[in-house]
């Protein structure tokens, strides 16, 4: 068995390192890319039909989230922050993005899905394959969130969230700015362009047939290259499809052509030696024109020292004039594909330095090179010559301004937790406890549960007679009654509690109003009572109590400084279905595991079998033993060892002086939740010295 949970553990852990670390380099690469991200957003809402009806400040809003949801949410599940909230969040990610990727590689409509960006570009049906894995994964993370161990203590993790958080915000934010860090394109600073352009030798082509559609006397048929008509048909369209797959060189489509449709320049700029600027605008009619100042300056300065400057965009010629009438532009525009420019720089307008046809520089217009008709030669400049910007060096930055204080927060943090452990080892140690007392147990408890039973003068009776007995002979646990709301003002008047708590049989689910009949926790605290039964099978069956209900009495109970004694239980249906482990966490994770682990510590619980409550009927002491047990280990895997080791759990169930002693005996019952034998002061007796 313990073969089997470590087996299950590493799997779980394996799961979680690599879904982690698939999130969180898909979510930096889009965040560092924002803009690239918004062009494949545009790809995907241009297949629905949609591109025209949500503007470029929404996609690109919704770029940086979605880059930056991606990111944090790898980073948390990598340190196990908020376990069963991210795993769920990523697998209803995963369940929308695994669908969407199969009609990406069954219809094709758009080559790349763009999941990591630039860096690592994947078939559809690659994609697919890939999501299918992750959400495998992910599912089996959502089922076993507790066995990921936490790298991060539940008190220092808004540290991580709130420092990740504003790291990949403020990395989008500088990618936009300038530029990203990293250029994954193959227009990258130290690209020749012309080799990038080449195909080697031997390599296989790409082969395509085009068809033509031509109409003639009001008829159209499509025709090959090979049986084209004569001339009495007309033009109408044409087609062109790829038959044969080849090998396709990383800059296939980079051309530049004069505005009016003429001269092709793309060789003479690629084989000119020497210097050569590039302004890159793919849509003059939204490219910022705050820095043209700037950009006048520099294409001065290309006059003044020989240097060609070539605008490239892919506008109309009458946003070229418009451009040229706002900025006083004198260089000369030539065309080039739009796709292309997006492709070449992520900035509109964006300057690019090439010498002898490589890429030696790129800059957005936000921070241009600082050239003027002062400026020294190129060569002479630090823009002249290749940028020393390895990518080793940028990811070292990246490990210094967010791995790297996060591994000595983690340090740091694991470090005090050791201390901490070690502490209480100290104080759990045999040889110091033979020294400094009996170690501490957790609390064993009698509770008896009067229900709708005696009137006011009979309770008032009965809890004399108890307080006295106990008050004489000294119990060895603790004792509660918890009685009708109309007791516990006159009875709190004269109980020790010291002896006997006192506690209620219910509370309402809102704070205060106008909910004729109900009790609040408030008012509940306000009689003198400490204690509160939550949950009792009688309330969830015949008052329809749901979870959520009785997670605000919970909730509400602790606000007013009770401790709550919480009823859980299976029927006998579900008992012989063999589903008592099931329905009893259910019963917990609906109402009381959203609680921290400092607030769990003020509930008890209380088991009660359904079938065994006023029927005469207990579970055996071997029964009861193991789902007890069950329930504290669920509790341990919810809150860790040393909580679900200080719970009190009691069983209620027809529990009597008779069978108390061997129920009792067993080391996961704490104690009783007590119904009919609680009415008498003998009876009720009897079962709290079976502690005895």
């Amino acid at each position: 068995m313990n073969l089997r949970k470590v087996a299950i553990g590493l799997c779980v852990n394996l799961c979680r390192l690599v879904v982690s670390l698939t999130f969180i380099f898909s979510g930096y690469v889009k965040a560092i890319d924002p803009v690239g991200t918004q062009y494949k957003l545009q790809d995907y809402l241009e297949v629905l039909l949609m591109g025209v009806h949500v503007p470029d400040y929404a996609t690109l809003a919704a770029s940086v989230l979605l880059g930056g949801a991606e990111f944090t949410l790898g980073v948390l599940l990598l340190f196990a922050i908020r376990r069963r909230l991210v795993t769920r969040l990523i697998l209803l990610f995963m369940a929308v993005m695994t669908p969407l990727t199969l009609w990406l590689a069954l219809d094709n409509p758009i080559e790349d899905c763009g999941c990591f960006g630039d860096a690592v570009v994947l078939t559809n049906w690659e994609t697919f394959y890939k999501n299918l894995v992750l959400l495998a994964a992910t599912l089996l993370l959502v089922k076993r969130p507790p066995l990921m161990p936490k790298f991060i203590s539940n008190t220092n993790q808004w540290i991580v969230v709130n420092y990740t958080v504003l790291f990949i915000l403020v990395s989008s934010g500088l990618s936009l700015y300038t530029l990203p860090p990293f250029d994954f394109r193959p227009y990258h600073v130290g690209a020749n362009i012309r080799e990038g352009m080449e195909i080697p030798e031997g390599a296989p082509l790409p082969e395509f047939e085009t068809t033509f559609i031509l109409e003639k006397d009001g008829q159209r048929k499509e025709f090959t290259l090979d049986d084209y008509p004569d001339s009495t048909w007309t033009f109408i369209d044409s087609k062109t499809v790829q038959t044969v797959e080849g090998y396709v060189p990383p800059i296939h489509d980079f051309s530049i052509q004069a505005v009016d449709g003429g001269e092709d320049i793309t060789d003479s700029v690629l084989n000119h030696k020497g210097y050569a600027f590039i302004l890159v605008a793919p849509h003059l009619e939204t490219a910022d024109d705050s820095n043209f100042g700037e950009i006048d300056g520099i294409y001065e300065y290309s006059l003044d020292h020989g240097y060609p400057f070539y605008a490239l965009t892919a506008s109309t010629d009458e946003a070229i004039s418009h451009w040229r009438d706002v900025t006083g532009a004198e260089y000369n525009f030539f065309h080039t594909d739009e796709t292309t420019l997006k492709t070449v720089i992520r900035s509109n307008p964006g300057l690019v330095l090439v010498k002898d046809g490589t890429v030696i520089g790129k800059w957005s217009h936000n921070n241009l090179p600082e050239l003027n008709y002062k400026s020294a030669e190129l060569q002479d400049t630090e823009y002249g010559t290749m940028p020393d910007r390895s990518a080793m060096g940028k990811i070292s930055k990246i490990l210094l301004w967010y791995i790297l204080p996060l591994m000595l927060l983690s340090f740091a943090d694991r470090t005090w937790k050791l201390t901490q452990w070690i502490r209480k080892k100290e104080h759990s140690n045999k040889i110091y406890q033979l020294f400094k007392g009996k170690k501490k147990m957790r609390k064993k408890i009698v509770a008896g549960n009067w229900k709708m039973n005696m009137n006011l003068q009979d309770g008032i009776a009965l809890a004399k007679e108890l307080n006295e007995t106990l008050t004489n002979e000294k119990p060895n646990c603790g004792v509660i009654i918890c009685t009708p709301f109309i007791h516990l003002a006159s009875i709190a008047q004269f109980l020790n509690q010291d002896v006997i708590g006192l506690g209620a049989e219910n509370c309402a689910d809102k704070e205060k109003g106008a909910y004729t009949g109900e009790v609040s926790a408030e008012m509940v605290k306000s009689t003198g009572a400490g204690y509160v039964i939550l949950g009792h099978s009688e309330r969830r069956g015949y008052y329809a109590e749901t979870p959520e209900i009785l997670k605000e009495k919970v909730l509400l109970a602790l606000k007013n400084g009770l401790k709550v004694i919480f009823c859980i239980g299976e029927s006998l249906e579900e008992r012989e279905a063999g589903k008592q482990n099931e329905v009893v966490k259910a019963e917990l994770e609906g109402s009381v595991f959203n609680l921290t682990e400092e607030e769990f510590k003020n509930i008890i619980i209380a088991y009660e079998p359904i079938w065994a409550i006023g029927t005469g009927k207990t579970a055996t002491a071997d029964q009861a033993e193991e789902i007890h047990a069950y329930i504290r280990s669920i509790i341990a895997e919810k809150y860790g060892k040393e909580t679900a080791d200080d719970t009190t759990i009691l069983y209620g169930g027809s529990c009597k002086a008779s069978n108390a002693p061997e129920l009792f005996a067993k080391p996961d019952i704490d104690g009783g939740l007590i119904g009919g034998a609680s009415l008498k002061a003998a009876d009720f007796m009897g079962i709290i010295n079976a502690w005895k």
